[in-house]
């Protein structure tokens, strides 16, 4: 065969061969062992390489798709596992420094060019040659053609190729970076670095990194590239700029140029050989042919600051700081910003300036956390060249505001924080464009202005020079301009700030600035105020800054300096006398001028500053015992009340009648001052001597009248605004949530003096305003302003609103009467007629209390009454035609409403409130719902109607509706109703809406009947009324003519059933506790018979198989389970009486149907597991089943059945591990029982079941089902009080158990996934039986298997969760081994001990300190390291049994802690348990520690030992003292 493939070689040099032939013999010649070339790797490669070169030489011709081909067969041969073999075996192959050539050639060219002909191949073959250093050597060794490589790579990355070609391109470029970052760090000539990064591959990485840094290939139409590439490829370019343009070596250099050119004493021979680094990079960069114009300035823009970074983090430390800043103006000036001076400049796009002012903010943050600028050493060394720098700058800025702009305020915060004296000269137009001249709406630059302003005035308040700040602000405030144009001086954001700022300044320079305001006012204001609309709105301006001042100065006490409170004093009546009175004049006498504006902005202003003046007063009379207030008594008013406060000092009473008319023209700020002027009025009224007086009384209602009036229009608006809840924002639109915000915040004083008519309609505008839909909850919670809504829903979830009991009455009567208006809007009938069937629709809140107490007044004392009209006119309606009917968006509004007063505290409501709605709730549930409700819609109305009348119910006031109506007439109104609308409801009977429904009405039938026992009125008539009712009613007559029942009825027997059952349920105790107290009548024993005979009667039908589908629901397994418990009580009772044939005729006829659901519940019982109520209930049936023999089945034997029940759940693989957790106590508490009748042969069973069970073939055939299962029952078994023969016979096959249990354990540990499913269970179940057994388990071996399975445990590579259930289990068997055998324990205490250092060791290896990954799994570990604490205080308290041991545990300890640097909580937890260990370590021990242990673990031991004696020791030796 060697002959035959011999002439290979020949053939691919042959020219007579055609070219697809040699390439399929040069593939062949490749793949093939039997042709045998000598070298014949390297003679392939070299011929398709050569034939390549030739080609590109022109000396071949050749077709594309051969050239093609050719450069595949090389990508090929480079990435072929072949070749990888080769080269690991240590043999070498040769690339010719030609195909690297070509390869950069091909590159420059699809650079250049734009072709990407045979792109793919060619990066490919490049990525071969980079990935494999012994063929990446061509470009490593000749490092200029991995400079050409690099170059050309990055420029052909800068024409943004698309689809396949990007991740190849970049994954080569990456390899590419990565290379010549070795070659660069073994480069030892860094003129020869610089002047190859900077000639060659500084332009292209500039381009290639803006590009990756604005996204380019990672949109979401090219997600080629991956983020992590992209951030690498990044980060590479970084490292190759840094490490050639600012190399160390390099730092004089720039010190010669950027320092020495500065002094200007070079000489000019010098110049000439100078390598000027800093200029060769700037014109390398501002050059602008090396991309598209469009594309320049932003390239040039982001690479200033990163070139500023890398030139920092290059060369600065302390004593460069001046180096470092003679850079940033060079870079600053490469932006176009730089350049906004000059004339002929065109100003840049906004795009363009964001970019840019983005850039100076990263070169200022830079030199702000460098700490470059040092103001001392600036001025004095070096001629402030850096202040006028930064100065130049400031100007630049604030002579070109961008207040649009984020940057531009983030900017000038940065130059304040450097030195405020760089913007000092322009403080006015920093004020003015920054802040009271810029219009600013975006959140983002609203957030920026507000740090700005922050820093602005900290920065003065910390150089209290706060009155000069103020200073500059009045000064553009009173400029001339066009007031109407600006925004609100305060809004939100410099509010916040201001306010924060006040409360830290002293109060002299509160008054310096107080007293800048006032004389502004006086001289610019004042004098030209009348009719001058500007001049208003700059009043106005004064009085919110002023307004500000007051309110959030720091407040004057009795223990502030005499001459502060004297000067505060003399402000406060200069104040009032020389502004407050002036404005408030002008405000009563406008002299004809018809400027509503002009009069509103005064108007606003003059009672801005009177509420703000009077509050401040108050507050510093309250106090400072010193001050004395100038608020006098009012002029106008009767002499016996004059000594109670006024609205002002010095204002006539007939004025403010004026000032009142003048506010209700407008929804401004002055109507609300005027609010707030009366509502501290009536606070001041209160505080006064003689409020309880009659005229105080009248004042306070008066005030209090006005207050709410006020806005009463505004409020019938409904608006949606929002508020930022400060005065300077306030307007038309936000004035009534502003109003209604005043109100509710000050509701406790207002609402006292409120008339009934103002509290009805302060609950109708609650109402009203309340969110009531999802969507308008939501949209209200993520509004971050105040709004309508919000107010009304913070104070109906108040917790004292249920204490302001009128207007909870109130608002309670409003909401029913808004449902009574929609229950009238359904109504099918003459309006007047229902007027007299349902008179509760029609009542008001005071004809409601009137006629309700005027009933109640007529009971006797007795309680009792004639029951009237009002339960005969519902059973009428109810049994006819209901006169409504309501629709479907009718029932949407009122499950809106139902929704609002469920929020409500219904228990405390006075009887007359209590009876009106229980009756408005009770039409409301036998109202006849339309066609258009939904069946889901109406069962869910239902459910929630009967809720509320379920929880009023549980009121104090509960009994006042046994007054007019009695239990019965209720009971039997509500299931009349119900009857028939099950009747047009179409639900499965196990759907689960109709599920809880039957629920809901069950749990309230329930509550009617036990308050008609408590009450104790009428027992006997009502029980014989509602059984007499029961069984006349439709659906028990149907039942008993034996009729097939068409399918929509069977909902009408569900609701019989559960009623049946609730009469059952709560009459037969009370028969029994009767009977016992010898109480008991005949009467009451017969109804409660008759009850159980119909509920049997019914309950027959409903359980039949096709009346219910395929399974019980939980409905009639509860009504059985009732029914049989009231039967045995019966059966019990009447067989010690001698039972009549009619008992025991009814106990026969009743079994069968007992048998039934008893065998349906055994067939059912795994698919009833999962749902836990309807579980519970099948096993209480079978519990009271297995109680009853009566019943029992001739054939089988219950117990058995019922065992083969439960081990069918427990085996059954479709339940899941979590339902078979939550029904074992149900499943415990029914074996209880079984136990505590069944005899020792059925206990011999379960155990023989539970020993097959744990048969370890059973895991071998992976039927993990019958394990746990087996598990299960021992761990129900050891639950119950076994004693005699049946625990005898349990402890003797305990061994057998355990022995079981450690195969079980071996088998399942091999397999990670049986971990937490058979293990876990195996160590619950251990841990129990070695404490039961703690007195009758005696065997040690048997206490050494438990060793045996806790030392097969894997503890290692588990999840959080994994590791968070097994450790506690090991740690709970090795605590009960301590402490319930410590006779065993003695004689095993190595193997004890081997198990707790595997779990000390587990926590140290978990509770490590990682590189990498979150903390978030800690909280695990913490608490496994805390049951290590634990243990280690148990094992201190065997002192005994564990002194010799305590050294080796410590050894143990230290040696793993050498290893491992823990997370300090985990350490401190584990150090506080071997500290008690180290207690019990004598003199001897810790010698011997110090001697035996390695060097480092020693050091370790050495530590742990000095914080012992030092935090431990001396702590408890301290203690001690005080012991005695």
């Amino acid at each position: 065969m060697a002959a035959v493939y011999s002439g290979i070689s020949l053939k691919l040099k042959s020219k007579t061969t055609s070219w697809e032939d040699k390439l399929k013999l040069a593939h062949f010649a490749w793949i093939s062992h039997q042709c045998f070339l000598p070298n014949k790797e390297q003679v392939l490669l070299d011929w398709a390489r050569q034939s390549l070169v030739t080609f590109y030489k022109k000396k071949l011709e050749l077709r594309e798709d051969i050239v093609e081909r050719l450069w595949i067969y090389i990508d090929n041969i480079l990435h072929s596992r072949k070749l990888q073999n080769f080269l690991k075996n240590g043999k070498t192959i040769n690339l010719q420094i030609s195909l690297a050539k070509i390869i950069n050639e091909r590159i420059a060219e699809f650079s250049l060019a734009g072709s990407q002909r045979n792109i793919c191949a060619i990066l490919s073959c490049c990525q071969g040659i980079l990935s494999m250093p012994a063929l990446s050597v061509i470009y490593t060794a000749k490092q200029e053609l991995m400079v050409a490589l690099l170059s050309q790579l990055c420029w052909l990355a800068c024409r943004q190729p698309e689809g396949a070609v990007v991740a190849q391109l970049f994954e080569v470029i990456h390899l590419a970076l990565g290379h010549y970052l070795l070659i660069q760090k073994q480069q030892v000539n860094p003129k020869r670095a610089f002047g190859e990064v900077i000639g060659h591959l500084f332009q292209p990485c500039l381009v290639l990194r803006h590009l990756l840094s604005v996204g380019t290939w990672t949109q979401a139409d090219q997600g080629q590239l991956r983020q992590t590439l992209s951030r690498d490829i990044r980060t590479q370019i970084e490292a190759l700029l840094r490490g050639g343009a600012f190399q160390p070596e390099l730092l004089s250099s720039y010190k010669e140029e950027l320092l020495e050119q500065q002094q200007g004493d070079m000489k000019m021979g010098a110049v000439k050989n100078l390598l000027t680094p800093a200029g060769t990079v700037i014109a390398k960069l501002v050059d602008t042919g090396y991309c598209e114009p469009s594309l320049h300035a932003t390239v040039v823009a982001n690479s200033v600051a990163l070139l500023y970074k890398l030139f920092l983090d290059s060369y600065f430390k302390e004593g460069n700081q001046l180096l470092c800043f003679h850079v940033l103006p060079k870079l600053f000036g490469c932006l176009r910003i730089s350049h906004l001076q000059e004339e002929q400049m065109k100003a840049p796009s906004t795009s363009d300036l964001t970019t840019e002012l983005l850039v100076v903010e990263q070169l200022l943050t830079l030199v702000v956390n460098n700490n470059i600028y040092n103001i001392a050493a600036d001025r004095i060394r070096h001629g402030e060249v850096q202040f006028h720098f930064y100065r130049r700058l400031a100007e630049l800025l604030i002579n070109h505001s961008q207040a649009s702009l984020p940057a531009w305020f983030r900017c000038l915060k940065i130059l304040i924080s450097l030195n405020h004296l760089i913007l000092e000269p322009d403080l006015d137009d920093l004020v003015a464009s920054a802040w009271i001249d810029a219009e600013v709406t975006e959140f983002r630059t609203k957030k920026a202005q507000e740090g700005l302003i922050n820093t602005l005035f900290q920065t003065y308040a910390k150089l209290r020079q706060v009155p000069r700040l103020f200073e500059e602000v009045l000064g553009v405030i009173c400029q001339p301009a066009a007031e109407e144009l600006r925004q609100p001086v305060l809004t939100s954001g410099p509010s916040t700030v201001i306010c924060e700022c006040l409360l830290e300044l002293p109060p002299n320079q509160i008054l310096d600035t107080w007293s800048l305001i006032l004389e502004k006012f006086q001289s610019v204001v004042l004098p030209h105020l009348r009719s001058d609309t500007d001049m208003a709105l700059k009043s106005l301006s004064l009085s919110l800054l002023l307004h500000c001042i007051m309110f959030n100065m720091r407040s004057l006490d009795s223990n502030t300096p005499l001459p502060v409170i004297r000067r505060m004093q003399s402000t406060m009546e200069r104040m009032l006398r020389e502004l407050v009175q002036p404005l408030l004049d002008l405000v009563l006498d406008p002299q004809g001028t018809e400027l509503k504006l002009w009069l509103q902005k005064v108007c606003d202003s003059a009672l801005l500053l009177s509420c703000t003046w009077i509050q401040v007063d108050t507050m510093l009379s309250l106090n400072c015992s010193q001050y004395h207030s100038v608020a006098g008594a009012p002029t106008g008013v009767a002499l016996e009340i004059s000594d109670l406060p006024s609205l002002l000092p010095g204002v006539e009473t007939k004025h403010w009648k004026k000032i009142e008319k003048l506010t209700a023209q407008f929804d401004s700020l002055g109507r609300y001052c005027l609010e707030q002027l009366y509502l501290q009025k009536m606070k001041r009224t209160l505080m006064h001597p003689g409020f309880n007086s009659e005229e105080a009384l009248q004042i306070l209602r008066y005030d209090a009248a006005y207050v709410l009036r006020s806005g009463k229009e505004s409020l019938t608006r409904r608006t949606v605004a929002c508020w930022d809840g400060h005065v300077g924002t306030m307007s038309a639109l936000t004035y009534p949530v502003a109003h209604w915000h005043l109100i509710v915040s000050n509701i406790t004083i207002l609402l006292s003096y409120f008339c009934p008519d103002d509290v009805s309609y302060l609950a109708s505008v609650l109402l009203r305003s309340l969110p009531m839909s999802k969507a308008q909850e939501d949209s209200a919670d993520e509004e971050p302003y105040i709004t309508l809504g919000k107010i009304s829903k913070a104070l109906l979830h108040s917790p004292l609103f249920p204490e302001m009991q009128s207007l909870h009455s109130a608002f309670l009567m409003c909401i029913n009467a808004k449902c009574a208006s929609i229950l009238c809007s359904g109504t099918q009938s003459d309006k007047d007629l229902l007027r007299q069937q349902l008179p509760w629709l029609f009542e008001k809140d005071h004809t409601v209390v009137a006629h309700w107490e005027t009933r109640f007044a007529k009971v006797g004392p007795e309680g009792v009454e004639p029951r009237g009209e009002v339960a005969p006119n519902l059973l009428s309606l109810v049994e006819s035609d209901f006169p409504i009917e309501l629709d479907a968006e009718q029932l949407e509004s009122i499950m809106e409403l139902l929704e609002v007063i469920s929020t409500l505290q219904l228990d405390s409501l006075l009887a007359p409130y209590h009876v009106h709605c229980f009756l408005l709730l009770l039409s409301m549930t036998i109202t006849k719902l339309g066609s258009s409700c939904s069946f889901s819609l109406s069962v869910k109305f239902l459910m929630k109607s009967y809720r509320l009348l379920g929880y009023l119910q549980r009121g104090k006031s509960a009994r006042s509706v046994l007054k007019i109506m009695y239990v019965s007439d209720i009971f039997e109104i509500i299931l009349t109703s119900l009857f028939k609308t099950s009747s047009r409801l179409v639900l499965e009977m196990d759907d689960p809406s109709w599920l809880e429904f039957l629920q809901v009405i069950g749990i309230f039938l329930e509550q009617l009947l036990q308050m008609l026992i408590q009450i104790k009125l009428s027992v006997v008539l009502n029980f014989g009324k509602i059984i007499a009712f029961l069984s006349s009613c439709k659906p028990h007559t149907e039942v008993a003519s034996g009729k097939r029942l068409e399918s929509q009825n069977s909902l009408g027997r569900q609701l019989l059933l559960v009623s049946l059952t609730k009469l059952c349920q709560v009459l037969g105790p009370f028969v029994k506790e009767r009977k016992q107290q010898h109480e008991a009548t005949d009467v009451l024993p017969e109804l409660l018979q008759q009850a159980i005979l119909q509920t049997g009667t019914v309950l027959r039908l409903c359980s039949e198989r096709g009346a219910l589908g395929l399974y019980l629901p939980s409905t009639v397994i509860s009504s059985a389970t009732t029914l049989l418990e009231a039967d045995m009580s019966q059966h019990s009772r009447d067989r010690g009486a001698e039972s009549s044939q009619m008992t025991a005729k009814m106990l026969f006829s009743h079994t069968a149907l007992y048998q039934s659901i008893y065998s349906q519940i055994l067939s059912e019982l795994p698919t009833l597991a999962g749902n836990i109520q309807s579980f519970q209930a099948a096993l209480q049936f079978l519990a009271l089943f297995f109680l009853a023999p009566e019943l029992h089945p001739k054939k089988d034997s219950v117990f058995s059945s019922l065992f083969h029940s439960m081990r069918k759940v427990l085996a059954d693989p479709d339940i899941p591990v979590q339902v078979i957790q939550d029904i074992e106590p149900h499943l415990g508490t029914l074996l209880t029982q079984m136990l505590e009748v069944g005899s020792t042969e059925d206990f011999r069973m379960v155990m023989q079941y539970i020993l097959q069970g744990l048969e370890v073939r059973n895991i071998w055939t992976a039927d993990l089902q019958a394990v746990l299962s087996a598990i299960t029952l021992i761990k129900l078994l050891l639950n119950c009080p076994l004693n005699g023969e049946k625990a005898t016979l349990f402890w003797l096959a305990c061994p057998q158990i355990i022995t079981a249990l450690t195969l079980q354990n071996r088998e399942a540990c091999q397999e990670q996934s049986l971990l937490l499913t058979i293990v876990g269970p195996i160590l619950d179940v251990l841990a129990s039986l070695l404490r039961r057994g703690e007195e009758i388990i005696h065997n040690p071996h048997h206490v050494s298997l438990a060793f045996s399975i806790l030392l097969t445990v894997p503890l290692d590579h588990l999840k959080p969760s994994e590791y968070g259930s097994i450790f506690p289990r090991i740690h709970s068997v090795l605590f009960s081994i301590l402490q319930c055998h410590p006779k065993i324990m003695l004689r095993a205490i190595p193997s004890f001990l081997n198990s707790f250092n595997r779990l000390v060791f587990s926590v140290m290896h978990e509770g490590r300190q990682k590189d990498k990954g979150s903390t978030d799994d800690l909280t695990v570990v913490l608490e496994c390291a805390r049951l290590v604490e634990r243990m280690y205080s148990h094992i201190a308290t065997k002192a005994e049994e564990f002194t010799v041991f305590s050294p080796f545990m410590v050894a143990q300890y230290v040696t793993e802690a050498q290893k491992v640097t823990l997370y300090p909580a985990v350490k401190e937890l584990l150090q506080e348990g071997i500290y008690l260990i180290l207690d019990l370590c004598i003199e001897r021990d810790i010698h011997f520690l110090r001697v035996s242990l390695q060097p480092g673990v020693r050091d370790i031991f050495k530590e742990l030992y000095n914080d012992y004696v030092k935090y431990h020791k001396a702590k408890h030796e301290g203690e001690k003292r005080y012991t005695v």
